[in-house]
C-alpha cells in the first residue's frame, strides 16, 4: 500500500515547521524526507508516492523537529566545506559561518606549503573536528593537532578524525601541546563566545541541545577568546598566525582584546558569506618586539 505524495508531505511538513519558527522549513523538511529516502533532496520523487512506512518515519522526525532539536541530530551528519561529519547530541553542530574560518586556516597553511615549509597547525577547542579534518584534508603537507575539552565532544572529533592523521587530545586548551609551545604556525580557533546574559536570544536548537561548554564565555563572551589569545602566544614560531571566531556583535571587541596585548601585528577583524564580522586574525612579533598595547598592524 501506498501513503501520500512527496509534494504533499513535503508542503504539508513545511507548513508545520514555519510555524514553529524553524529557520529554513522548506530546506529542513527536504532534508529530513531524502534522509528517510536514502537520496537526496535533488532527487526526491516530487509526484510520486512515499510508502506508508517512509511517511510514518518522516512523520516521526517532522515532530521532532518541529520541537526545535537540530536538523544535524535527526541525520546525523552536517556538510561542512568539502566533507560530511558524523555529528549529535553532545556535539556542538559546526555552523556554515565557520566554513570561512577554515577556509582561512587552509590558505595560510598552502601559503606555508607554497614557501616549501611542512606547516604545523593546531585547532583549540575541535568540536566535532570540522576545522581540523578540513586543514588535513585539504592541506595533506600540513601536521595537524586539535584538542577538545568536553569529552562527548571529544568522542565525536575521535569518530570523524579517524585516520586523518590528526593528533586530537582530551583536555583544557590552556594548557594543551606543551611539547609544541614556539613550534606552532598556525592556530585556529573557534571557541564559545555567547555572553552569560544573552541565554534567552540563543534559538532553541543551540540553547537547549549544543553542550554549554560550546557556547558560554562569561559576562562578556570573551573569557574563552582571553585563553585562545595566551595560547597562541605561547605556541606560535615567531611570525605565526592564529585565527578565531567570534560573535557577529564582538567585531571590535575581539581585535582590540588582540591589540591591547601588545605582541601581535596585522590585527584584522573577517566578516562570514552573510557580511558579518565573524573571526579575527593576528601574527605574533618577535618578543623583543612586543610592548603592551603598542603593537597593533
Amino acid at each position: 500500500m501506498t501513503g501520500p505524495t512527496a509534494d504533499r508531505l513535503l508542503r504539508d511538513a513545511a507548513a508545520r515547521l514555519a510555524a514553529a519558527e524553524v529557520a529554513s522549513p522548506d530546506f529542513d523538511a527536504a532534508e529530513l524526507l531524502a534522509h528517510v529516502l536514502g537520496t537526496t533532496r535533488g532527487s526526491l520523487p516530487r509526484g510520486g508516492p512515499v510508502g506508508t512506512e517512509a511517511a510514518a518515519e518522516f512523520e516521526r522526525l517532522v515532530d521532532r523537529r518541529a520541537a526545535r532539536v537540530p536538523l544535524q541530530h535527526l541525520t546525523g551528519l552536517v556538510g561542512f566545506r568539502y566533507l560530511e561529519l558524523a555529528v549529535g547530541p553532545g556535539v556542538f553542530v559546526p555552523r556554515p559561518e565557520t566554513e570561512v574560518l577554515a577556509g582561512w586556516a587552509v590558505d595560510a597553511a598552502r601559503a606555508l606549503v607554497d614557501q616549501g615549509r611542512a606547516p604545523v597547525v593546531v585547532d583549540l577547542c575541535t568540536g566535532s573536528g570540522a576545522i581540523a579534518l578540513s586543514v588535513a584534508t585539504e592541506v595533506p603537507q600540513a601536521t595537524v593537532h586539535a584538542v577538545e575539552l568536553d569529552a562527548s565532544a571529544h568522542a565525536w572529533a575521535e569518530r570523524n578524525l579517524s585516520g586523518s592523521g590528526v593528533g586530537l587530545r582530551l583536555g583544557d586548551m590552556a594548557e594543551a601541546f606543551p611539547e609544541l609551545d614556539g613550534s606552532v604556525d598556525v592556530v585556529v580557533a573557534n571557541p564559545p563566545y555567547i555572553p552569560l546574559e544573552a541565554y534567552e536570544s540563543v534559538a532553541p536548537e543551540a540553547r537547549d541541545h549544543d553542550p554549554s561548554l560550546a557556547l558560554w564565555s562569561g559576562e562578556d563572551g570573551l573569557d574563552a577568546m582571553r585563553t585562545v589569545e595566551r595560547v597562541a602566544a605561547r605556541l606560535l614560531v615567531p611570525g605565526g598566525q592564529v585565527g578565531a571566531e567570534h560573535a557577529d556583535v564582538q567585531g571590535d571587541a575581539a581585535p582590540r582584546l588582540f591589540r591591547e596585548a601588545g605582541r601581535w601585528l596585522e590585527v584584522r577583524d573577517h566578516r562570514d558569506l552573510a557580511g558579518r564580522p565573524r573571526f579575527v586574525t593576528a601574527r605574533l612579533v618577535p618578543q623583543d618586539r612586543a610592548q603592551p598595547g603598542r603593537l597593533t598592524g
